[in-house]
C-alpha cells in the first residue's frame, strides 16, 4: 500500500503504466507493432531534433525520421557501438528532457560507459521490472531475500540510513555473494529459514552454489519459494539443483544497467519475452563486410537495444556485447497466452568463478562492482588467476597511472574478497579482445 502511494504522491506514473502493460502483453501483434512504431518514430525524431550525435549520423547516410514507416526500416539506422556511445554521451544527450539519473556501467568489455536517462524512461524501466518479477510470483510489498554483490565503497551516514528505511519499507533483505564458502552459504540458508521470504532475487551461479550447499546438507525446510535469477546465464544442471532446492517456480531474466530488465521467462520457461512496450532487442549478425542482418531463427547474434523512452540521452541500436539466440515470429501467443515476442537464450554472460586460498569460489562479477566505484580512473580491466591462484589484475587507466587512492581500494577489495591469494597490479595501455570483438573480463587457468 505504501509503495504506490509513494509512488503517486511523487507524481510517478509507475503503476498506472503497469497497468497498462498487463494488458498489452496479451494484446494483437498488430497492436503491438503499432505501438512500437509510434514510440519508435518519436525517439527517432527526437533524437535527430535535438542531438547532435544522431542529427549528424542520420543526415551522414541520408535518412531522416520520417523515412521510418515501418519496424524493419530500423534496420536503415546505424549500430551504436560500445566505443561510440562512450565517446558521445554529451553529443547524444538532449537539451531537454532533463537528465534524471546518471549511472556508471563497466559493461561488457569492461570499458565505463556514463549511461544517463529522462524521469519517463525510469517510470518505464520500474513498471517493466515489476511486471517481469510478477510473472514469477514477486510483488511489491513482498518479502524477498537479494543474493547479490555488494558495492566496494561504504555510502555515506545519510545515504545509509535512506538505504535502511527503504530496504525496511520494502521487506528486502540484502545478502553479499562475493565470497562463498560453506559457512557463507550456511547463513544464507540460515536467514531463509528464518526470515521465510516470498521471493530469492540473486545471481544466477550464486543462487545454484546456495542451492547445491542446501541439497548437500539437507537444509531444506520450506516450502516453494519463487527464485528470480540474472547478471548470468542459468544452465540447466543449476536450474536442477535451484528446483530441488526451492522448488519449480526458478525464472531467467536478462537485463542490464543501460537499459534494465530487457526480458523475462515467463511459467512456459521458454525463451524470454521481450520488454516490448520500454525497447526494442535486434539479434544481428555481423557479416564479413562488416555490415548487420538480422540473425535467423535459431541463429546465433550480437544483442543490440533501442529505448523507446530515453529521451534525454537517446541509444539506438546500441550492441550491447551479448550473444543471443534469435527465435521465429511469434504467430502464436506463447503457451502463457502473453503475445510478446521471445528471444534467447542469452550465451554472453557467462562469468569464471575463481577461488581463494582455501579453494572457496569467489565470484567473478566482484570486478565489474569494484570498477563501477573507480570508473572516473579507468578504461578497461581484465583478472586472471594462474592455476597456482595467484592473480593478476590488469588495469588501462584513464589518465597517465593509477592514482594511490585507486590502488589502495582495489588492494582492500581483493585481499577481503579473495583471501590469501598472491596479488599483482598491471598497468598496461591496452587489453586485446577476443575474435569476437569482446573482452574477458575474468580468466581463470586450469
Amino acid at each position: 500500500m505504501l509503495y504506490p502511494a509513494w509512488e503517486r504522491l511523487r507524481g510517478r506514473p509507475t503503476f498506472d503504466l503497469l497497468a497498462m502493460m498487463r494488458r498489452t502483453e496479451r494484446a494483437s501483434l498488430d497492436e503491438l507493432t503499432a505501438l512500437r512504431l509510434g514510440f519508435l518514430r518519436r525517439v527517432l525524431r527526437h533524437a535527430y531534433l535535438h542531438t547532435e550525435h544522431y542529427h549528424r549520423a542520420f543526415d551522414a547516410i541520408g535518412l531522416h525520421p520520417n523515412d521510418i514507416h515501418t519496424l524493419d526500416d530500423l534496420r536503415r539506422v546505424p549500430v551504436l557501438d560500445r566505443a561510440t556511445a562512450a565517446s558521445t554521451v554529451d553529443a547524444r544527450t538532449a537539451a531537454w528532457p532533463e537528465v534524471a539519473i546518471t549511472k556508471t556501467t563497466s559493461g561488457s568489455t569492461g570499458e565505463p560507459i556514463e549511461i544517463r536517462y529522462s524521469a519517463e524512461s525510469r517510470h518505464w524501466r520500474d513498471a517493466t521490472r515489476w511486471r517481469g518479477f510478477g510473472w514469477a510470483g514477486y510483488w511489491m510489498g513482498a518479502k524477498a531475500v537479494h543474493v547479490w554483490g555488494v558495492p566496494p565503497v561504504e555510502p555515506g551516514p545519510i545515504e545509509r540510513a535512506k538505504i535502511f528505511v527503504d530496504r525496511k519499507l520494502r521487506r528486502d533483505i540484502y545478502i553479499s555473494c562475493l565470497v562463498r564458502s560453506k559457512e557463507h552459504l550456511r547463513e544464507m540458508a540460515r536467514t531463509i529459514a528464518r526470515e521465510r521470504p516470498n521471493a530469492i532475487l540473486g545471481y544466477a551461479q550464486a543462487v545454484a552454489d546456495l542451492a547445491r550447499l542446501v541439497n548437500a546438507e539437507g537444509l531444506r525446510d520450506w516450502g516453494t519459494i519463487p527464485v528470480i535469477s540474472g547478471a548470468e546465464r542459468m544452465w540447466q544442471h543449476d536450474r536442477d539443483d535451484i528446483t530441488q532446492a526451492f522448488g519449480p517456480a526458478v525464472f531467467e531474466t536478462y537485463g542490464c544497467r543501460e537499459f534494465m530488465l530487457m526480458g523475462s521467462e515467463c511459467e512456459a520457461h521458454a525463451g524470454f519475452h521481450e520488454s516490448v512496450e520500454n525497447l526494442i532487442v535486434e539479434i544481428l549478425v555481423r557479416e564479413p563486410d562488416g555490415t548487420f542482418r538480422a540473425a535467423r531463427p535459431g541463429e546465433q547474434g550480437e544483442v543490440a537495444v533501442t529505448d523507446l523512452h530515453n529521451l534525454a540521452c537517446p541509444f539506438v541500436r546500441y550492441l550491447t556485447g551479448d550473444l543471443a539466440r534469435a527465435h521465429a515470429p511469434d504467430q502464436r501467443p506463447c503457451a502463457c497466452g502473453r503475445t510478446l515476442p521471445r528471444f534467447g537464450p542469452v550465451e554472453g554472460r557467462v562469468t569464471d568463478t575463481m577461488r581463494d586460498a582455501d579453494g572457496n569460489p569467489v565470484e567473478g562479477v566482484l570486478f565489474n562492482i569494484l570498477f563501477l566505484a573507480l570508473a572516473k580512473h579507468t578504461k578497461q580491466f581484465q583478472a586472471v588467476q594462474r592455476a597456482d591462484r595467484r592473480l593478476l589484475l590488469k588495469v588501462v587507466p584513464s589518465g597517465t597511472g593509477l592514482p594511490h587512492q585507486a590502488e589502495a581500494l582495489i588492494r582492500e577489495f581483493v585481499g577481503k574478497h579473495l583471501r590469501g591469494i598472491p596479488f599483482e597490479i598491471e598497468i598496461v595501455p591496452e587489453i586485446p579482445l577476443t575474435r569476437a570483438g569482446k573482452l574477458r573480463r575474468v580468466i581463470v587457468e586450469a
